[in-house]
């Protein structure tokens, strides 16, 4: 018998340690199209990650720093690039 061990990754803010809850802040363009009196999105592009903050005092975290892993699951969650 084999079991699937779970890798934890952790994610703490160096100021407070809140290592729960975390702001993402993103940007994601939208191309829309007028026609008459309908407006419809023609073109969606992926969000991109502007800034990453500590929920409970706002400190900045720096996304390239993080472990690799944490970072990419961080990104496909959002759908991010």
């Amino acid at each position: 018998m084999t079991t699937k061990e779970e890798t934890l990754v952790a994610l703490t803010c160096p100021s407070c340690g809140n290592d729960q809850n975390f702001l993402v802040k993103t940007l994601q363009m939208h191309v829309v199209h007028l026609d008459d009196s309908r407006v419809e999105v023609s073109e969606e592009g992926r969000p991109a990650v502007l800034e990453l903050l500590c929920d409970e005092c706002d400190t900045a975290l720096a996304i390239d720093e993080l472990e690799e892993g944490l970072r990419k699951e961080l990104l496909l969650t959002l759908g991010a690039r």
